[in-house]
């Protein structure tokens, strides 16, 4: 089980990885914390007249092309964006935002899913939200309440039978892992050529991962065709023509092949560097 915060973001964060488990037949489930509506349209091909007053509904279209992109199941927790906050100061989040709503309520949510899908390994982001976005770090605060109360029968009784998930794991998007940057670049530049996401990486550098956070590489350089045919099918919140898919696909799956992860909290006894999500769990439990 995946939990994101917005439609795309399961495109743009461990997709290849969600492909890959799917096909090789895994129950693979992504739970949507909220319906993107407060999300701008980030490509000038269809940022035409009407969009923008149909998001919720075109946000939902995407994510049903993406899903069945990447062979994976999808549900809507129905929560509302919360949007990005601008200004000095910031302001208040909307009343009726997904970061404003009490935390147990959201947690309660997503415990009844949790509950009745029976993940061995979730996936969520870490205390930073990838990046700091309101609803990404309240993401990352329902995703670890939701671990442990599905777990414990006294906690949200009503919410069904509770269940043990082996793993939960913080999932960092390629372009925040730094040694996958450094790579990239190093390449490029052997051949004295620019590295075309160089002033991106540059802006980015405070939220870089370090490499003492990974703990999982998954190799899925194969799939690394879906993740992106996923994420432009979030047509409205991606430019075709823009940064994230300026990198040529055979020098990504020549160059870099995995994607990362970081082992947040396990049930189970497992080796650190891992190369599988479910390293540790009972064989029998662990088969599609």
């Amino acid at each position: 089980m995946a939990v994101h915060a917005h439609p795309d973001d399961e495109s743009s964060k461990g997709a290849a990885t969600l492909a890959k488990y799917a096909a090789e037949g895994h129950d693979v489930l992504v739970v949507t914390l909220t319906g993107g509506e407060r999300g701008d349209v980030l490509n000038p091909a269809v940022d035409i007249e009407g969009v923008a007053d149909r998001m919720h509904e075109v946000r939902r279209q995407e994510m049903a092309e993406a899903a069945r992109i990447l062979g994976v199941r999808q549900h809507w927790l129905g929560f509302v964006d919360s949007g990005w906050p601008e200004g000095d100061p910031l302001p208040p989040l909307p009343e009726d935002s997904f970061a404003a709503v009490p935390l147990d309520e959201a947690t309660a949510a997503l415990v009844q899913v949790v509950r009745d899908f029976q993940p061995h390994v979730m996936i969520t982001y870490d205390e930073n939200g990838d990046y700091p976005h309101p609803d990404h770090i309240r993401c990352h605060e329902v995703s670890v309440a939701a671990y442990h109360a599905a777990a414990d029968p006294d906690q949200f009784p009503d919410a069904g039978e509770a269940w043990l998930v082996s793993k939960l794991y913080y999932v960092h998007g390629a372009w925040f892992v730094r040694a996958r940057g450094e790579a990239l670049a190093a390449d490029y530049a052997a051949r004295g050529e620019k590295f075309p996401f160089a002033e991106r990486m540059e802006m980015m550098r405070p939220l870089l991962i370090a490499p003492d956070r990974i703990t999982t590489q998954i190799e899925c350089g194969k799939y690394f065709q879906q993740r992106d045919d996923a994420l432009r099918a979030h047509a409205t919140q991606v430019d075709p023509n823009g940064p994230f898919f300026a990198i040529p696909m055979d020098l990504q799956q020549r160059v870099w092949t995995t994607e990362e992860f970081e082992l947040a909290q396990s049930r189970v006894q497992t080796s650190i560097p891992e190369s599988d999500l479910f390293a540790g769990i009972d064989d029998e439990e662990a088969q599609p």
